[in-house]
């Protein structure tokens, strides 16, 4: 038998998939009305949410689903991506941590977690995070050039050419990008349509 949440849950669903997002917020919002737990409204009411980037309600209905699933890792992983979008790096670490223990695997907290560490200042810590990254998805410029301008901002010019080196063999573009920020411009020679 299907209960009541799970009828709630079903109908924001298909209003989701129809772009009717408001619907499918009060449709999760009921949901968790008549099943208070119910951890998977939660959590797609706080998607939904953040997608119209409503954070503070996000953050609110992250926290609810990880309150009754405290080692989902993916939500750990949205409540730090909406702690960052609400301006609090040092929560949103955490959360990208949590996430990262629970699933270690999982590079995209790796990812936000150097971040913002690197927003913060702390670029040895975000080096750290982001080699995690980069090695979970070693073809991803974004990560990798994170990490260039991490090494670049801690003082480690060996680390950051053996990064460039890396990074010029998939994107040039983006190790273009990261000679000139990080004012490498005598690796200029790797992409011969860099200009200086």
């Amino acid at each position: 038998m299907v209960m009541e949440h799970w009828l709630y849950y079903l109908r924001g669903r298909v209003l989701e998939t129809f772009r009717r997002k408001e619907g499918a917020i009060a449709a999760y919002r009921e949901a968790l009305k008549t099943e208070p737990s119910f951890a998977r409204a939660a959590n797609q009411a706080a998607y939904v949410l953040a997608s119209l980037e409503r954070y503070a309600e996000a953050e609110s209905h992250f926290r609810r689903a990880l309150a009754s699933e405290p080692h989902n890792a993916i939500a750990h992983f949205n409540l730090g991506f909406t702690l960052e979008k609400l301006g609090r790096p040092e929560d949103a670490i955490e959360a990208f941590r949590e996430a990262t223990r629970i699933k270690p695997g999982l590079d995209r907290a790796w990812y936000g977690m150097g971040l913002c560490l690197a927003h913060l200042g702390r670029h040895a810590e975000a080096a750290t995070a982001l080699e995690q990254a980069a090695e979970l998805q070693p073809m991803n410029p974004h990560a990798w050039y994170a990490l260039g301008m991490a090494y670049y901002a801690a003082h480690n010019p060996k680390r950051l050419k053996q990064t460039i080196f890396h990074l010029v063999r998939f994107d040039p573009k983006m190790a273009r990008r990261l000679i000139l920020e990080s004012e490498s411009t005598h690796l200029a020679y790797l992409v011969k349509d860099l200009e200086v």
